[in-house]
């Protein structure tokens, strides 16, 4: 490959073998490096390719303006989300979760805090992101001795599912909205006390987030199971009701009809959200 531009001791831009602009970071690799120069990947170096060229200049100067010790926090999160969660993020964290934790710390210092009146939600509904996220507070307490509260973590892990979801940060508040609505709807009609320690609360909660991505994507799921939904509408007619509560409310909210595999897999699992409690 051959340098274009040096960001930093840790980043340059290059042309790879195929001519294509590429991004690569590391610990150095940057150092004593100058325009024009061939070189050999590093190990350990990260190479980020992106289609997006707006990407790929806000992440140059990201890089190239923002200290290191804050990507260094960011390229933390995302390995944690890799090896530990095999959970896998779109580049724009680099800006955005970078961006966020620099201007944070800021902030912080000059005495200023924001509450995070979703903290509650993100908890239930973004468990393992946000159990990142509050590693992530620990990250940002030894590097810049700064202590934040929950509601800190609450806005990383914000951040993290914007990554999972590639990007789309309007749909993190969407999705949240549509989960939290759903529980209620359920918790209130079924009248039950989650308890979200079970398997099955976690498996009706990652069912409502593809189920509100499904949604916001207008993405139609079907099966043909019209047997299987006539027996469990019959064996289970109040968690019938409850899912057709559900409906009424997607239908009125986002103008999506819901097929009878979805309404199906409600049912079911209304059914044993409720036998967990």
């Amino acid at each position: 490959m051959i340098i274009t531009k040096v960001l930093n001791n840790n980043a340059f831009v290059a042309l790879d073998d195929n001519n294509k602009e590429i991004i690569v970071m590391g610990r150095g690799v940057g150092f004593k490096k100058k325009a024009g120069q061939k070189v050999e990947l590093m190990p350990g170096a990260q190479v980020f390719s992106n289609q997006d060229q707006s990407l790929n200049s806000k992440m140059k100067e990201v890089i190239a303006n923002i200290p290191g010790e804050y990507l260094d926090i960011t390229e933390k999160v995302v390995s944690i989300l890799s090896k530990e969660y095999n959970k896998k993020v779109h580049d724009i964290i680099y800006v955005s979760l970078t961006e966020h934790i620099q201007s944070a710390v800021e902030r912080y210092t000059k005495g200023f805090e924001i509450e995070n009146p979703l903290l509650n939600e993100i908890k239930r509904i973004y468990r393992e992101e946000y159990e990142v996220a509050v590693r992530a507070l620990e990250l940002i307490k030894d590097k810049f001795g700064v202590e934040f509260t929950k509601d800190e973590a609450g806005y990383i892990a914000y951040h993290i599912v914007n990554a999972e979801l590639d990007g789309g940060m309007n749909n993190v508040a969407e999705m949240t909205h549509i989960v939290e609505n759903i529980l209620n709807i359920v918790k209130k009609y079924m009248n039950i006390e989650y308890n979200e320690e079970s398997l099955h609360y976690d498996r009706f909660i990652t069912h409502l987030k593809f189920f509100a991505q499904r949604i916001l994507c207008n993405t139609v799921y079907n099966d043909d199971e019209e047997e299987l939904f006539s027996f469990l509408k019959t064996k289970y007619p109040q968690c019938y009701d409850c899912m057709t509560e559900i409906k009424k409310f997607i239908e009125e909210e986002y103008m999506y009809k819901l097929t009878e595999s979805e309404q199906m897999y409600l049912i079911i699992h209304i059914q044993r959200i409720v036998s967990a409690c």
